[in-house]
């Protein structure tokens, strides 16, 4: 590493440890000590210091707040909302960023080029541009020195996450550490992100209702990507308009098909489900972005899902033992493995029921939380339990999409979609089409 970034990751270190270090003595003082703190205003103020400071905390705190308890819910809540309202860098920012990665005559490549950001996130913002042949494009350009900013961060996650887990070892963290760690450092390398959008792309090309940008390799680097401009409006300003039934029906049916079409066709699944990933057509197709958080799971995994799913639906525990192991648990006494399957009948049970519903029927907003708390007390009661990586972003896929069903007041029948996914399931088949389709979108092994 370079001087100047050491240096660079210690001042990001400095001004970062009094942030997370102010969530350590809250929760310290709270769980072992019963001193009461406002712990929304401090997590407003943390909010606003993360802002300015761009990077992957903002990033993080969305991941950790779809696994039980993993943070307390009103840190989860302020930082989640980093990720699609981070304030953007000037224009000053943008000419000698593009300058870097294009060379000082970046700007006659284009025909126009918005000075205004259109987006801005934890590592990069979006600006529109047009090149000399017409086409519209999107130009995602990532924030300076972001390198030895996410080395920074990992390392106050780290030590936020170790002295979580010494006040409560309901969930052990070091897989789930392990994970976030692989896929932030992966989402820095926008090639990579390229070569993930071209897979998207193949995966679903056979289904209309999704549309996924195309990258634009001559002006696009590591550290710029550069994609087709695809007209949409935010989801969340659409739900504003109150939408009709049927809308809000054919929005998440091309969702449902978006996420889990790449997962039981491919093995492929796309770790990033907030609202700011998606936008809405008027014809109620969407589109899917940002293809930064990608996982490849092994055919078996897949097929692990799957058990569960039928473990679920038969209550076999003897099934769901198998599938919990193919998962990459161990050690799971009857005692855990009950309370898990709290956890699995919470999210599977849509699928079970071959009907029109909606995923939550429940009128309580806060159902699933009560779910998640009482897998939390039944995990400390029972000693903890160590969820491997591959739990990570496939708890927070399902519990993330399952978060948008409930806002789009979706009726479908969920069963039918994902019987129609997984009926004809085949490993050695899903083995085939996933590697000639990794091969064909150039996407580099993870590790």
């Amino acid at each position: 590493m370079s001087g100047s970034n050491i240096f660079g990751e210690l001042r990001r270190f400095a001004r970062t440890s009094g942030a997370v270090g102010g969530i350590a003595a809250r929760v310290a003082g709270a769980r072992m000590f019963g001193i009461q703190t406002d712990r929304a205003a401090h997590a407003e103020d943390l909010k606003t210091i993360l802002g300015g400071l761009k990077g992957p905390l903002m990033k993080v705190a969305q991941f950790l707040s779809t696994v039980p308890d993993a943070l307390p819910a009103e840190y989860a809540a302020e930082l989640a909302q980093l990720q699609a309202n981070a304030p953007a860098m000037g224009w000053n920012f943008v000419r000698r960023r593009m300058a870097s990665e294009l060379g000082p005559d970046w700007r006659s490549r284009f025909a126009d080029f918005e000075q205004t950001a259109t987006a801005a996130a934890s590592l990069g913002q979006v600006h529109r541009a047009r090149l000399p042949d017409g086409q519209d494009v999107a130009c995602k350009l990532q924030y300076p020195d972001m390198p030895s900013v996410v080395e920074a961060d990992l390392r106050q996650l780290k030590l936020a996450m170790a002295v979580y887990h010494r006040m409560d070892n309901a969930i052990q963290h070091e897989e789930i550490y392990k994970e976030l760690t692989e896929r932030l450092r992966e989402e820095l390398d926008y090639e990579r992100e390229a070569a993930q959008m071209r897979l998207y792309g193949l995966m679903l090309a056979e289904h209309p209702t999704v549309h996924v940008p195309t990258p634009v390799d001559a002006y696009s680097t590591k550290r710029l990507l550069t994609m087709s401009w695809l007209e949409g409006r935010p989801l969340m300003d659409r739900l504003k308009e109150d939408p009709p039934q049927d809308e809000r029906n054919r929005i998440a049916e091309a969702l449902f098909r978006a996420w889990y079409v790449p997962f039981y066709r491919y093995g492929v699944i796309h770790g990033d489900p907030h609202m700011g990933n998606y936008q809405v057509r008027a014809d109620g197709s969407v589109n899917l972005l940002d293809f930064g958080a990608i996982r490849v799971f092994p055919p078996h995994f897949v097929r692990g899902v799957i058990a569960l799913f039928e473990a679920v639906r038969d209550n076999d525990d003897a099934k769901a033992h198998e599938a919990y192991r193919i998962w990459g648990f161990t050690d799971l006494s009857d005692e855990k493995m009950a309370v898990l399957n709290l956890w699995a009948k919470f999210l599977y049970e849509p699928l079970t029921q071959d009907r029109v519903r909606r995923i939550q029927e429940t009128e309580d907003p806060q159902f699933g939380r009560a779910v998640a708390e009482q897998v939390h007390a039944g995990l400390k009661r029972t000693g903890g339990v160590k969820p491997p990586r591959e739990f990570v972003l496939m708890d927070r896929s399902a519990i993330g999409l399952g978060g948008v069903f409930l806002r789009l007041r979706a009726e479908l029948n969920w069963s039918r979609l994902f019987h129609d996914l997984i009926d004809d399931f085949n490993a050695s088949e899903l083995a085939e089409r996933q590697a000639a389709a990794l091969e064909q979108a150039g996407v580099p092994a993870s590790g």
